[in-house]
């Protein structure tokens, strides 16, 4: 997706005029996002073993049933609430709408100085919840999850980024960046086992590939 590319390096040459102090946040991760410490390797292997191995199913998927986002703490909805968690000094308004601050995407390695260049990921994409299991919950069980801050399953991440992984599961999808993905792998079966969601067996294979080198 060029153009987006293309407005975020016109955004950080802006970011960068007049301000060379702080260019060493965009070239380390110093602004490191907040994900709540997902399960250790040994425990996600004891828990991927305990799901169920079942075919996926979207029939009847809509994303209108997960409903987000919802009033957190104040007057922070469930992004305002994760952008101020991962991002650092953040700037919001009365409203809880961040007006500045930093972004580091752990998937990818980039970090953001706009609010707007920055995506809240669903680690366990929606459709991927509902063709596992959440296609039989109610729509306040389907709430609950979308707009989960507790368990490790919320995330600012690069914008393009996460909509490049979309509804993917491991099989087919982990972050570029190396270095995150046991976090990641870890993180996927620990809110798999906590909502007794399914995976399939591609899924399966490569969460146990990638926990294996954890």
């Amino acid at each position: 997706m060029p153009k987006f590319y293309a407005r975020r390096r016109l955004s950080i040459l802006a970011a960068l005029t007049g301000v060379m102090t702080s260019a060493a946040l965009f070239n380390s991760p110093s602004a490191s996002a907040a994900l709540p410490t997902p399960v250790s390797a040994a425990t996600a292997r004891g828990y991927l073993s305990q799901l169920t191995v079942a075919t996926e199913d979207r029939t009847g998927y809509s994303r209108d049933k997960f409903p987000t986002w919802i009033t957190i703490e104040g007057t922070c909805n469930t992004r305002e609430w994760i952008l101020k968690r991962d991002g650092e000094n953040v700037v919001t308004n009365s409203a809880c709408t961040a007006t500045s601050g930093s972004w580091y995407s752990p998937y990818d390695g980039a970090t953001w100085a706009s609010p707007s260049d920055v995506d809240i990921d669903h680690l366990v994409p929606l459709a991927e919840a509902w063709d596992s299991g959440a296609s039989k919950w109610t729509t306040a069980q389907r709430q609950a999850f979308a707009n989960d801050v507790t368990r490790p399953q919320l995330l600012a991440v690069t914008d393009n980024v996460n909509q490049s992984k979309g509804d993917q599961d491991p099989a087919t999808w982990v972050p570029s960046r190396s270095a995150y993905v046991c976090t990641y792998v870890r993180a996927w079966v620990q809110v798999k086992y906590y909502y007794n969601l399914s995976v399939d067996s591609a899924e399966k294979t490569a969460l146990t590939n990638d926990l294996a080198k954890c």
